[in-house]
């Protein structure tokens, strides 16, 4: 354990603070945004070890760094983590999470993730897989989701909101990558920092009478009639650029404990 010059635990509050530790110190911290429900689920030891000692969260957090990058593994050389995160700092020092899903790795895989040459598309923020993103819709995927998720999220919540805590934390940053992820942040206690005159212009859009509606006009299998009415589709023709401009600068905040009553779209269906 780290000390300070009089000798007692210096326990950091920061992502960078927690990368300057030993690799055992910072795997017990970070290990504490993973959902006891995982664990029971796939019946896992918490030491993330399995029987024949193999090690089931890989953490990439450089000791220079005040980003830290988290797969976590239901068995041992499984293709894809059933639970993935990036977190980072904000200039204030308080929890930002850029990144965070939890997936059903036994459900189907769609490449979004990818070009058919292997080539990385950033989740469809760089490039675009069209045939794999046309497949996951139509399997009732969300834009990004590259397997069905677990519908984990409000366990999720809670162990961020408990790492929080133990860095004496009592808000934590979300910056959603898509409109369905912010309008599933709201609905589980979220507020927005940034965006909510942004979420409440798409909603106006996507109403009757709203300038959204004629471009659902099927020139693209993206662009569907019917996804006015559909948070999924919605955020499906957003990504496929209906809006105009990419969906960008969205960030929301928790506070640990509370529940914000914001709606930006009412009660819309899935």
């Amino acid at each position: 354990m780290n000390l300070n010059e009089d000798d007692h635990p210096i326990h950091p509050s920061t992502i960078g603070g927690i990368n300057q530790l030993p690799e055992d110190e910072k795997r017990v911290i970070y290990s504490r945004v993973i959902p006891q429900k995982l664990l029971e689920i796939y019946d896992i030891s918490p030491t993330l070890i399995d029987p024949q000692g193999n090690n089931l969260l890989e953490l990439n957090c450089p000791a220079n760094s005040s980003v830290v990058e988290l797969s976590f593994y239901h068995r041992h050389s499984a293709q894809d983590p059933v639970m993935y995160g990036e977190i980072t700092d904000t200039l204030n020092g308080q929890i930002h999470i850029l990144f965070y899903t939890i997936m059903d790795p036994d459900g189907p895989r769609f490449d979004v993730d990818k070009m058919s040459d292997g080539t990385s598309t950033k989740m469809g923020l760089l490039s675009r897989n069209l045939e794999a993103e046309k497949a996951a819709m139509e399997a009732g995927l969300a834009p990004a989701q590259i397997r069905p998720g677990l519908r984990l999220l409000s366990e999720g919540i809670d162990a961020f909101e408990n790492f929080a805590l133990s860095l004496e934390q009592t808000i934590f940053f979300s910056e959603p990558l898509h409109y369905h992820n912010a309008v599933i942040l709201e609905r589980h206690g979220f507020a927005y920092q940034q965006g909510r005159k942004l979420m409440e212009r798409i909603h106006a859009g996507f109403a009757p009478g709203g300038d959204l509606l004629h471009r659902l006009d099927n020139s693209t299998p993206f662009r569907q009639p019917e996804a006015a009415l559909s948070l999924r589709l919605r955020s499906w023709a957003i990504h496929d650029g209906i809006l105009g401009e990419p969906f960008t600068d969205v960030t929301m905040y928790k506070i640990v404990g509370k529940t914000a009553d914001v709606h930006t779209c009412g009660d819309i269906p899935w």
